[in-house]
């Protein structure tokens, strides 16, 4: 594997768009120390009148503006290259400045409340230098009863760097201390095991291939169960602490509070789901018959339902797909995407030390960085919509939005994306007549909702009950999460085999240690479903593209709701459920002319 340096810079991120040369990183990042201390003038006087509220207000966002361009600066160097010292310095320091951040902002939100919801309101209406700030006021006014004082606020701010050690714990063991056995392969050789390939053996059309990676993969995780164990515990009872602290009826309720998401939506999810398990069930058995098994067994759930298909995907031919796919948004989407292309927002293969996987990170005020490990394959080309429909979303709310409502809330994160995705899936069914080729392109958009709406799902469900189990004083020890995590895996896979292994996947997931996130991948691809879905069908694209332009302007279920969805009602889910079991029929009709 080529190392950094050796790389085409056609195919690498250009840095300078973001700071010309490291000399001013140094002069932009002294002057962010700087701004930090500025923030400390403010304390004890954000309330003694409208006008110094504003500035308060500027100082803090003014310092996390500038934080927010010196941080992407440093970390997006190291995603690029981990193993290089001065990159992982560089990273160090802005997180440290980060800290910093935080601890000197801390008085901020406890000091606006102290002015009473009364006093704010009026000096809202009665101020133009705070309009800027409506909904972030708005939005402390209804979490009042959760913000502590001041000195409460600056305890937990610095609690913060010790609460990421779990987390900390979890990568080091998976990324750097273990070592997994060698897998043995079909010509009898034997072929290096890891985090980052697991995924290719499960994909691997010899079944023994598949079983023996699974039985090494996770007797691995096995062996260090009781240390898993240990740091989810740790994960979990900060999630409760800090939720019991601030007045929460539970960790997940404080959660979801930060986007105003009731509770009854993650709930709702849940209850979707159960009530489609039918028809995952149906799913199953038609993997079941395409593999030709008497028993389904979970290393049996991603490899292609078709044999021998294989549709490469250079990269130029898949820039050129995309944007086809991506048509019906119009012109200016369009020419959003050429200057991703084109300007180096993307850093393409991969080289010794970058990154695994693929990401996008939006930088206020200069454009989004989009990273992939593109290996030519259709499925790179799905990876490659996924991320650019994040770059979108970035773009439009930065270029639409002030910094201080730009970031758009977790919650719709994966909507644009999947979107993306669906309307890939979309244009290349609608273009192709290979039977071969559609059945893989119905099987990759069903491994859609499997992976994304039904095991996100079950992993929202494992997290909660993690969560209930110690708040009820239920230890969380390897065999009581093992039970747990066993026992939902049953209930959403009833059908196929699930070996005794199974029990232990829970500690391979590290979306865990960001709590009840993955909800929302579920939410998300449901609601991706249904805009794609009109959109695709000649629909007015503009309720969608105002969508991308709210940031974090107004609460997530009210953004949705300018793009036609509405996550409060059970019909989204229900529907992407629909759509789910019509795919199924679709793709086992399919396959029955394909016997033909």
């Amino acid at each position: 594997m080529k190392s950094r340096n050796e790389m085409n810079p056609e195919f690498m991120w250009d840095f300078s768009h973001i700071f010309p040369t490291r000399e001013a990183f140094e002069a932009a990042f002294a002057e962010c120390v700087g701004a930090v201390e500025n923030i400390d003038r403010f304390r004890g006087h954000l309330g003694d009148s409208p006008t110094a509220l504003a500035e308060g207000l500027g100082a803090v966002y003014g310092a996390a503006e500038k934080l927010e361009k010196v941080y992407s600066y440093a970390s997006l160097h190291k995603e690029a290259d981990n193993s290089d010292p001065e990159n992982q310095a560089l990273e160090a320091r802005a997180i440290g400045l980060y800290v910093r951040f935080s601890t000197a902002s801390s008085f901020c939100e406890p000091e606006v409340l102290s002015i009473g919801s009364e006093k704010l309101t009026r000096w809202l209406e009665e101020t133009p230098a705070l309009k800027t700030y409506t909904h972030m006021l708005h939005d402390l006014i209804r979490s009042e009863a959760h913000v502590l004082d001041p000195q409460r606020e600056q305890m937990l701010a610095q609690l913060g760097d010790a609460a990421r050690s779990p987390k900390d714990c979890y990568d080091m063991l998976t990324s750097v201390d273990m070592e997994f056995p060698s897998v043995k392969m079909s010509d009898g050789s034997e072929a290096p095991l890891t985090n980052g390939n697991f995924g290719v053996y499960r994909e691997n059309t010899d079944r023994a291939v598949r079983e023996d990676a699974f039985q090494k993969f996770f007797g691995t995780y096995k062996k260090y169960i009781n240390t898993f164990a240990a740091t989810y515990a740790g994960s979990v009872k900060y999630d409760c602490f800090n939720a019991s602290v601030r007045g929460f009826g539970s960790a997940c309720e404080a959660a979801l509070s930060g986007g105003n998401v009731p509770v009854s939506v993650y709930d709702s999810l849940v209850g979707a789901i159960h009530d489609a398990l039918p028809s995952m069930r149906r799913y199953l058995d038609l993997r079941r018959r395409a593999l030709g098994l008497e028993k389904i067994d979970m290393f049996d759930l991603y490899v292609p339902m078709v044999e021998g298909v294989e549709i490469p995907m250079p990269y130029s031919d898949a820039k050129t797909l995309v944007k086809e796919a991506l048509k019906p948004f119009g012109p200016r989407y369009a020419e959003l995407l050429d200057r991703a292309y084109n300007e180096h927002w993307i850093d393409v293969y991969e080289n010794k030390g970058k990154s695994s996987g693929a990401f996008s990170a939006g930088v206020y005020g200069v454009h989004p960085y989009v990273l992939l490990n593109y290996t030519d394959t259709l499925d790179d080309a799905f990876t490659l919509a996924h991320e650019l429909g994040h770059a979108m979303h970035s773009f439009f709310s930065s270029e639409a939005q002030d910094y201080v409502n730009s970031e758009y809330r977790i919650m719709v994160a994966e909507v644009a994306s999947t979107v993306n995705e669906v309307m890939l899936t979309k244009f290349l069914l609608a273009h192709e007549t290979n039977p071969g080729r559609r059945a893989y392109i119905l099987n990759h958009f069903l491994e859609g909702f499997r992976t994304t709406v039904f095991r996100q799902t079950l992993f929202a469900e494992f997290e909660r009950t993690a969560h209930d189990m110690y708040a009820a004083g239920t230890p969380l020890t390897a065999k009581s999460l093992s039970d747990t995590y066993y026992s939902l895996i049953s209930t959403y896979y009833e059908g196929a085999q699930i070996n005794d292994i199974m029990r232990y996947e829970w500690s391979y997931i590290p979306h865990f240690y960001r709590a009840f996130y993955v909800y929302q991948y579920a939410t998300g691809f449901c609601s991706a479903v249904a805009i794609a879905g009109k959109i695709a069908a000649g629909a007015d694209p503009s309720g969608y593209l105002h969508f991308l332009t709210l940031g974090g302007s107004d609460y997530p279920i009210e953004e949705l709701k300018t793009a036609g969805v509405d996550l409060t009602k059970p019909y989204t889910v229900a529907d992407a459920m629909r759509i789910f079991d019509e795919t199924i029929t679709e793709l086992e009709e399919l396959l029955e002319r394909m016997k033909k």
